[in-house]
């Protein structure tokens, strides 16, 4: 599955709420969201842009696998059904 073109900052972030993120903070058009399903912190920050570039979402979608240990496809199945 590839990555969508038209996903908002707005909806990114309430999609992570989803799966256990939790917004700290906002800076700007910036927002920030932790996540510590796996016993240490990881830190999201989400531009409030419609939509995010393409390549700044698959940083995320990286990141998030990183964090997950699992493949980067895996995510972008669960978060993009």
């Amino acid at each position: 599955m590839k990555l969508p073109r038209d996903i908002g900052g707005s909806e990114l972030v309430k999609l992570l709420l989803r799966f256990g993120y939790r917004q700290t903070r906002q800076t700007g058009s910036h927002i920030r969201l932790t996540s510590s399903i796996r016993g240490k912190e990881h830190h999201l920050t989400i531009p409030n842009h419609s939509p995010i570039k393409v390549g700044t979402l698959n940083s995320i979608i990286t990141s998030i696998a990183e964090y997950l240990e699992i493949d980067k496809q895996s995510v972008i199945n669960e978060f993009f059904k």
